[in-house]
């Protein structure tokens, strides 16, 4: 049977000619998704000696920072008492507003929002994903909403687990509380009623300077719980929302004047060590530089998987986010320039022009459709060998064809989309100011 998905695909190149990649016919499976390794003891002792010690101290200051969280917690819980349910799920950004005028942030209402982020901070300094911020903490409440997988099989690399992204940065998870404190501390002063709010804020940001790796990178959750979550994440932003806000911090400008000197310093440092790594993880294939992956392991720097249906592959929405921070940056040197040219690069080689991903409205969801005045396209990731389109399904097989995907994953996945095209314009708006 002829699938739709077997049309002509027009890949761009880096002269802006079409080439033309056709998508196989007789679809196959074409590997099998490997999972992410943790950071362990054991593959710290197979480093360079001059590494081992580092990485060592940063192992234990986890470790010991996850049994802090643990102790605390236990600590609350009284024998025979009933455990609060865990805090609800939600969009929680959406209940920390930044865009209201400065007085705002002085009144009751930022006050209440405020006194309950800081409730929820664990011990080690972060805070929880997906958490609306509309009631205190309960003593002996968990600190953070349930996120466990609910579909979780035997096996999955996102398995449900009792302690599950205990302090993250994860969907904007402790960058956006701590510049919510930042703004409430700001805006009562520097009087004994900003006190709690700045000092949250200032723990916050420690958190964030404690959970940064040697290399520079951050892991999506910390202290460390293993698997793919203590890969270096690109993902949503993650590590780019992180250098933001250390960036804002060493300015010491606006709200982020409540962060000490000696915090502000360390910031601008932790800062430069991340977009040194960020320089470091970009994929070289032939000689050439060209993107990022979602994730990337902590040791090697190599791009790794994710979830079961998410590849180590190029991921252009990741790339595409990298590059427009790198282009944000004050002062860019010329590593930064070449990264960043080279990554425009790629993504422009790797666009897909006249296919629009839309529904056909024949039951199946969305696919490719050919249309000529369609924006361009990318696929979410791409091979690193050989940058064609690459799909994963739940059980962990990897497809160069979508349609061989279980309906389920096929159309709860955003397996193409436009994002790059605006980042690529602001590229070339860019160069043509130059």
């Amino acid at each position: 049977m002829t699938k739709t998905t077997s049309a002509t695909i027009l890949l761009g190149t880096a002269s802006c000619l079409a080439v033309l990649h056709p998508v196989p016919a007789q679809a196959k499976v074409v590997g099998m998704n490997q999972p992410a390794e943790s950071v362990t003891a054991t593959r710290i002792a197979a480093l360079p000696p001059s590494q081992r010690g580092v990485w060592t101290a940063y192992l234990a200051r986890s470790q010991a920072a996850m049994r802090t969280d643990k102790a605390r917690l236990t600590a609350e819980r009284k024998p025979g008492m009933a455990i609060p349910p865990a805090p609800g799920t939600g969009n929680g950004v959406l209940t920390m507003p930044l865009d209201r005028p400065a007085d705002w942030y002085a009144g009751a209402e930022a006050r209440r929002i405020a006194d309950t982020i800081v409730s929820f901070q664990t011990p080690a300094g972060g805070w929880g994903k997906n958490q609306p911020r509309g009631a205190v903490r309960l003593p002996g409440q968990a600190y953070v909403s349930n996120n466990s997988n609910a579909a979780a099989r035997p096996g999955d690399f996102d398995p449900s687990l009792s302690w599950h992204y205990v302090g993250t940065i994860d969907n904007d998870a402790t960058t956006h509380e701590i510049r919510f404190l930042a703004k409430v501390a700001t805006g009562l002063g520097r009087g004994a009623a900003a006190t709690p709010y700045r000092e949250s804020a200032q723990r916050g940001v420690r958190y964030l300077l404690d959970a940064q790796y040697p290399n520079g990178g951050w892991p999506q959750v910390w202290p460390l719980e293993g698997g793919y979550h203590d890969a270096i994440t690109l993902n949503d932003n993650a590590m780019a929302q992180v250098l933001d806000l250390l960036t804002d911090v060493a300015g010491g400008q606006g709200d982020f004047a409540v962060i000490p000197d000696a915090m502000r310093s360390q910031a601008r440092a932790a800062a430069a060590r991340g977009v040194a790594c960020i320089l470091a993880m970009q994929v070289v294939r032939d000689g050439r530089r060209t993107g990022w992956g979602q994730q990337h392991d902590a040791l090697t720097l190599a791009i790794t998987s994710a979830r079961n249906y998410e590849p180590a592959a190029l991921a252009a929405p990741e790339s595409a986010a990298v590059l427009r921070y790198l282009m944000g940056l004050p002062r860019r040197n010329a590593a930064v320039e070449t990264a960043i040219g080279a990554a425009a690069d790629w993504l422009r080689t790797s666009a897909i022009y006249g296919q629009a991903w839309r529904d056909a409205n024949d039951g199946l969801g969305r696919r490719l459709i050919a249309d000529p005045a369609a924006p361009l396209l990318w696929a979410r990731f791409y091979t690193v060998d050989r940058n064609q389109p690459l799909f994963g399904d739940r059980d962990k097989t990897l497809h160069d064809d979508y349609m061989e995907l279980s309906t389920g994953r096929r159309r709860g996945y955003a397996w193409f989309g436009t994002g790059p095209g605006a980042v690529l314009a602001a590229y070339d708006a860019r160069a043509g100011t130059r």
